[in-house]
This record gives structure tokens, sequence and C-alpha cells, in this order.
């Protein structure tokens, strides 16, 4: 049954052009080309223009553009609209990877262009991800370098992808869509039918958004980017167009200034303030619940060792108590009775068993020194059953 409807959402949310308006050849020097099927003549004979066959692993072959800027520091990934195909969007190509000055690849999707196969949502995340892997792989570019653009359809393999990348640069919407069933009818819910649920993936989406949308798109409400942005976790200010449509923002001069100025502070920002921001929107940590905690799982006011901090230090001591916990055989300080006590006694407690009264029964390496069987007095050296003030000094046992 899902199979079914996934059939039915693909006949009515994908028109790729026909016939596609370019075809893959390839050339003497065993590179692919590129030719127009109208003029049959290269699209182009650009040296830094790499024509790519890439296998999805829904069993598909899809071309790719890959434009090198040699002045470029990020990579930006497009994604592009319905009833277009990459002979289309060429010149766009130039022109963004010359005004951002960044390397863009983009690609076509499964049925679309000089791609085999039938479109359909699930065929299309496995083509971006298949671009994505050849930019990792082939070109060495990392997602903290990376920059999604998705218009319109293309802003759902986008968001799909966004959503498994937490350190990507920066992510772009243009003309995005919050779900395929809410383009025709303003519905509140999820359906099983629906196709593209951006309104589900724009929250897990960490990196910075970037919305672009018309005011006047007849195809794809502006209130759909207006929700995409304001569910974002990190937007970045949004760029109504006014008296735009669906698919001629291009041609308006804040579109190329404000997506020019979006780049150049993704290219500014570094990996640590990116992390910084995310920190951010996470929910503050309980400090109560990171406080040390003794053996006894009793929240100690002070850190007691150098390695488990459980072990408590003297005031009047420039060390700590123990450098190797409950492994030191004598009193920490001298000066006053900083050792721990036992919970239940009150009185300085065995250094193996942390029992007073009965060290003599669980400590069976227990030795005492000068032979006494109890500990002698401050004051004097008597013995203490012979002792009035009852307090402990000697320091043989």
């Amino acid at each position: 049954m899902g199979c079914l409807v996934s059939q039915l959402a693909a006949k009515f949310a994908f028109f790729p052009p026909s016939p596609a308006t370019y075809e893959v050849k390839k050339r003497d020097d065993g590179r692919l080309a590129a030719v127009s099927t109208a003029s049959s003549m290269p699209i182009s004979d650009d040296p830094c223009l790499d024509v790519l066959l890439l296998d999805t692993k829904r069993g598909n072959k899809i071309v790719a553009f890959y434009l090198k800027n040699p002045y470029a520091r990020l990579t930006m990934l497009y994604s592009h609209g319905n009833a277009a195909d990459l002979g289309h969007l060429y010149d766009l190509f130039l022109q963004l990877k010359a005004n951002l000055r960044v390397n863009l690849m983009g690609y076509d999707y499964s049925g679309y262009g000089a791609s085999n196969g039938k479109p359909s949502e699930f065929d299309t995340y496995a083509d971006i991800e298949a671009v994505y892997e050849c930019l990792q792989t082939e070109y060495g570019v990392s997602q903290e370098d990376l920059i999604l653009y998705g218009q319109s359809v293309g802003s759902g393999p986008t968001l799909h992808l966004a959503a498994r990348l937490p350190r990507l640069r920066g992510v772009v919407l243009h003309s995005g869509i919050l779900s395929g069933l809410r383009v025709l009818c303003h519905v509140k819910f999820a359906f099983c039918c629906d196709i593209y649920k951006n309104v589900n993936k724009i929250r897990k989406v960490k990196s910075p958004v970037l919305v672009i949308h018309g005011t006047e798109d007849d195809v794809v409400n502006w209130l759909h980017g207006d929700r995409l942005c304001k569910m974002a976790r990190d937007p970045y200010e949004p760029l109504w167009i006014k008296g735009g449509g669906h698919c001629n923002l291009e041609l308006y001069p804040d579109y190329i200034r404000h997506l020019c100025r979006f780049v150049q502070e993704m290219e500014n920002m570094n990996t640590k303030a990116q992390l910084q921001k995310i920190r951010q929107t996470l929910p503050p940590q309980n400090r109560s619940n990171t406080a040390p905690t003794c053996c006894c799982n009793i929240k100690c006011p002070k850190p007691r060792c150098t390695k488990c901090s459980c072990w408590p230090k003297c005031p009047e001591f420039s060390k700590p108590s123990c450098t190797k916990c409950l492994e030191c055989s004598k009193p920490s300080c001298t000066k006053c009775w900083c050792w721990p006590k036992c919970l239940e006694c009150s009185k300085p407690s065995c250094t193996k068993c942390w029992c007073w009264p009965k060290w003599r029964l669980k400590c069976p390496k227990w030795k005492l020194k000068c032979g006494c069987l109890q500990p002698s007095c401050i004051k004097c050296s008597c013995w203490w059953s012979k002792c009035s003030c009852r307090q402990p000094k000697c320091w043989c046992w």
C-alpha cells in the first residue's frame, strides 16, 4: 500500500522536462561532456567543469556538474526545482560560482535530464546522498565546508541531508515547501500519502538556515517559507522578495546581494563559533547533578582526590590528602584532624575498611607498630584506659 501511495504522489509531484535539454557523451580524452540536444554542441568547454555519472544505492545513474572556483573556500550543493534540469541551470551555476566565490555541485534527480530511473521521494534522497559521498571522496569536501541549497522541490532532499549532518556550514531554502500535500491544500496534519515532510525535518537542522521566498509566489505560498524560518533552530535573516514569483527570484538584485552576505558570514564563522551556537540551543544542565560525590554517595563540599575526586582536602595542607584513592596508610595532616571520619561513630576511620570500632575484625592486614591495643593520648604518653582526656595521639599505630 505504501508503495502505491508513493507512486501516486510521484505522478503529481515530479515533472521532469521532456525531452531533456542535454545528453552525456564521452570525449576523445575519456572525459564526459554534456551536449545540448537542440544544437548538438557541448554546453561548455570550460576545463573547470566536471561532468560526472554517479551510482545511487537504489540502482540509478545520475548526472552531476561540478564547477570549480580556484578562489573558493566553501562548496555549494545545489538541488534544483521541478520542471528543470542541468541544461536549464548551467548559466545560473556560472553566475553563482563567480558572484558567491564558491565551488558548485549541481545534479539531476533520477528521471531528470540524462539521469535514468523514475523520480520519487526516496530516489531523490538516494541521489543527494550519492552526490555528497562523491564530494567527500573525489573532492575532499567535508560537511564543515559545505552549504546545501534547495529550491522548491529541492528543499526536500536538502533538508533530508541537512538533518543528518550536524556540522554543516549553512543551508539555503529557496521557495521551500513545508510538505508536498501542504502545497495543494492548507492542512495542519501529516498524512501517509504526504511527501517531503520538511515541517518535521527543519527542527533537526543545527546549522544556520537562510530562507528566500517571493511574496507573490502562486505555486508555493510564502507562508511556507515564513513557517520554515520560524521553526529553524538557527534562522538567518530571511529574504522576502516583494513581487517575486516562484521561478524568477534570481532576477532581483536583492537575491544575489543577500546570498553573498550569507556566504561571506558563513566563511568567517569558524567551527568553534558554530559549536557555541549549538550549545546555546541545548537545555541547561543541572549543576547539582554534576557535584562530586564520595564513595558513600554523599555530596562532598570539596574535591577529594587528584584522580577520583573522592578524598577531602585539608584546609591547612597545600596538597591533596591522598594521591591514590584509599591507598595511603598515614593521616593526611599532622596539624589537624582532616582525616576522613566514619559516618557512624564520628571518629577517624581505618584506611582499609572505613570502620573505627571494628577495624581489627575487618582489616586483617592492619598491624600495630608499638604493640598497644588502643591509641594514646595527645597530652600525655599514658594509655587511653588510664587517661581522662580520651583523645588519640600515638602515631605509631
